[in-house]
């Protein structure tokens, strides 16, 4: 037994006063899948704590901000376990008290975390038996284990969880791959109970970073730069250091003004008189297309296959296309806000984050402490998506926090939220590919710019085949890439992109081959995943074949991302006086594996189907080289309920599959499946996201000399 993990027992009993606790190792040496393992370092974590009173504590630095993993975690330790969910608590995101953890993102809660999760569930049940065969003197294997109670069969013999667990001080580690659960013995996975935050959540008693007020507390607000890329000249503070009450501070590159109430620090802030040098005018939300294509430099080749040449002298239809996407914002309910708090030459931050750990490292760096001397807590995140990653909020309240000696609330405003946002990315990606006479993909050649290669490979057996890509998305400081300010994760980020071009590509294609669109994407797919989730979503919409456009307004387009299989058909109605689309049905089939909990996953389904309508009808950030335009719901428009489908969700069983990633599939296939509608009521091919009204005219325009010339 290494000495790190003496250290830790040590530690860890003297933190909860005993039990059994259940220690996972994620190194080399444990015989978990290299992916199940992925990020994590080679010590030794605690994932769960059976107490004394038989409650089991699970310790996940996982966050929640809305996705449902506190019950799906839950769930998982319960099925494992052998205990009823009543008798589980949950702490998430606390760096003092739970096991490291890269963040939340990604989709990797249930296919990553999951496995070492239910490993350590499935060992404490291992060790519980252990102990109950010696108590009861029967054969650990004979034994059977219901709510946390320990039963010896054929007779009347007992004992529960927690008499086990008292007084004891028992530390294990799973060091090789544990024996789960098969899905045909599930109790508590695979069923939808009562969401364990969503009571606190409708009475309004969930907490979140803003809401929490240390003693002496001050609220801080921040001089922002008016454009990115500007820096400050000089200031004059005088005004507001006039002000009873109110601090100034003004630390290298941070000048913020401090003081007891929110109003009285923003009416300070207000009195500042900054001169900025602003950088030159660069491309506009218009322009961005030209600049990424040139910027970008030369294609670098990220998958090849078979021979292009051969493909094209096969190909009988060509079809040539480049499409388009500008920035989309996060826009979460909840802006970023963060309270830090210093105390005993520690700092402890409270911050709306989805990657605690990572978050508690820079922090460190940025205050000069060492890593154990910051801790962060998140409480409950008011959706995140992917862009609460850097938090640069909760390293200006620690840096607030450490130069005045008191606690500090840096809380966001809307417009600063948009500012500092890192965005999806504007893209472009360039399309051509070919079909021979019977209606085979015989070639396709892409070339993406500036939005990353997740899911940018057609999921169809095509035997010559390029991708290239150019520029990179950042995910870090703007200016970086080609792109004029930050980018970063969205929701699967690039993929739905990419899913835009390649799904109105292969639409395109079918038309052009004269082929029904559902059948053409069956001739040209061997994978049953695929095709299982195209036949489960045409049962379940009532398809009529037909060739596009058919003159119905019904379309499809699928995807894999996350290691899970989507397709969705879509029926709208357009309206050729004024460009508005109405999408009146949405039909989503999803494989993703073993599902923890249904209702959740047809909760995420419809979530992100939700979300996709956004970047889809309105979602486009207008700016001016570094100066953003849109910086509140006025101008950015999110999508209204009134503007929803109906949404129906099949969840293809797979259950010989681990769970994969339920968060962000469905969004990707999105945007191609209307705009692809569009073209099946039109005629009118969009190339370009949103779909504003004024974009589904020139479509319309475009398309009636091509009709009448037809």
């Amino acid at each position: 037994m290494s000495e790190r993990l003496k250290l830790d027992r040590r530690r860890f009993f003297q933190l909860t006063g005993g039990g059994i606790a259940i220690f996972v190792g994620l190194g080399p040496s444990a015989c978990f899948s290299q992916e199940s393992r992925g990020g994590y370092p080679e010590d030794l974590n605690a994932y769960l704590l059976i107490g004394k009173d038989g409650r089991v504590t699970v310790f996940s630095g996982k966050i929640e901000m809305g996705q449902g993993v506190l019950t799906s975690q839950a769930q998982m330790v319960a099925e494992e376990l052998g205990v009823s969910l009543d008798a589980i608590d949950m702490v998430l995101g606390d760096t003092d008290r739970c096991p490291y953890d890269r963040g939340t993102f990604g989709s990797l809660t249930t296919r990553q975390f999951g496995p070492a999760l239910r490993a350590a569930a499935a060992e404490a049940r291992l060790v519980l038996l252990g102990l109950a065969a010696a108590k009861l003197g029967v054969a650990r294997d004979r034994l059977t284990v219901d709510n946390g109670v320990v039963t010896a069969p054929g007779s009347s013999r007992r004992v529960t969880y927690a008499e086990l667990a008292d007084g004891k001080r028992i530390a294990r580690l799973v060091g090789e791959k544990a024996v789960l659960r098969a899905a045909s013995d599930f109790r508590v996975m695979g069923k939808s109970p009562r969401r364990i935050d969503g009571a606190d959540k409708v009475t309004g008693r969930a907490q979140y970073a803003a809401d929490i007020r240390p003693a002496g507390m001050l609220y801080a607000r921040i001089l922002r730069p008016p454009a990115h890329g500007a820096t400050l000249k000089s200031l004059d503070a005088a005004a507001a250091e006039k002000r009873p009450g109110v601090t100034v501070v003004r630390r290298d590159d941070l000048v913020a003004v401090l003081h007891a109430d929110p109003e009285a620090a923003a009416a300070a802030l207000d009195l500042l008189k900054p001169d900025w040098t602003t950088p030159p005018p660069g491309p506009d939300d218009e322009t961005i297309f030209e600049h990424l294509v040139k910027a970008g430099g030369a294609p670098e080749e990220k998958a090849s296959r078979g021979d292009l040449a051969a493909g094209r002298a096969r190909a009988a239809h060509v079809t040539r296309t480049a499409y388009r996407k500008g920035y989309v914002a996060h826009a979460p309910i909840e802006p970023h806000a963060a309270v830090a708090e210093p105390k005993d030459g520690r700092i402890t931050v409270w911050a709306s984050t989805q990657t605690p750990f990572p978050t508690r490292d820079r922090i460190a760096q940025a205050v000069g402490l060492a890593a154990k001397d910051v801790r962060v807590i998140v409480p409950y995140v008011g959706g995140g998506f992917g862009g609460k990653s850097a938090d640069l909020q909760a390293i200006e309240a620690a840096r607030l926090a450490k130069i005045s000696g008191k606690p500090v609330q840096v809380a966001w405003t809307r417009a600063e939220e948009f500012f500092f946002d890192r965005f999806d990315p504007a893209a472009v990606v360039e399309i051509e590919s070919g079909t021979d006479a019977g209606g085979r993909i015989v070639f396709y050649d892409a070339t993406v710019h500036a939005a990353g290669e997740r899911g940018a490979t057609p999921p169809y057996d095509i035997p010559n085949l390029r991708l290239r890509s150019t520029g990179r998305m950042s995910y870090g400081d703007g200016g970086s890439s080609v792109h004029p300010f930050a980018v970063g994760p969205w929701r699967a980020p690039g993929a739905n992109m990419n899913a835009f071009a390649i799904e109105s590509h292969i639409d395109a294609m079918a038309a052009a081959a004269g082929i029904d669109p559902l059948e053409f994407r069956l001739r040209n797919t061997t994978e049953p995943r695929l095709r299982a989730v195209l036949e489960a979503a045409a049962a379940a919409f009532g398809w009529k074949p037909g060739v596009g456009p058919s003159g119905q307004g019904r379309a499809v387009a699928c995807s894999t991302d996350a290691g899970s299989y989507d397709a969705l058909m879509a029926q709208v109605r357009v309206d050729r006086s004024d460009g508005t689309v109405h999408v009146e049905r949405i039909v989503a089939a999803q494989d993703m594996g073993t599902v923890v909990n249904p209702d959740g996953a047809k909760m995420q389904m419809e979530g992100s189907i939700t979300m996709a309508l956004g970047y889809t009808f309105s979602e486009e950030l207008r700016f001016r080289g570094g100066d953003i335009l849109d910086r509140n719901f006025k101008t950015y428009r999110l999508p209204r309920f009134s503007r929803v489908p109906a949404i129906e969700t099949v969840i293809v069983r797979n259950d010989a599959l681990a769970p994969q990633g339920g968060g962000e599939p469905a969004i990707c296939p999105t945007g191609a499946v209307i705009a692809n509608a569009v073209f099946d009521a039109t005629g009118a091919r969009a190339l370009r996201l949103p779909l504003t009204p004024e974009r589904v005219k020139e479509a319309l325009a475009a398309a009636a000399p091509l009709r009448a010339a037809g």
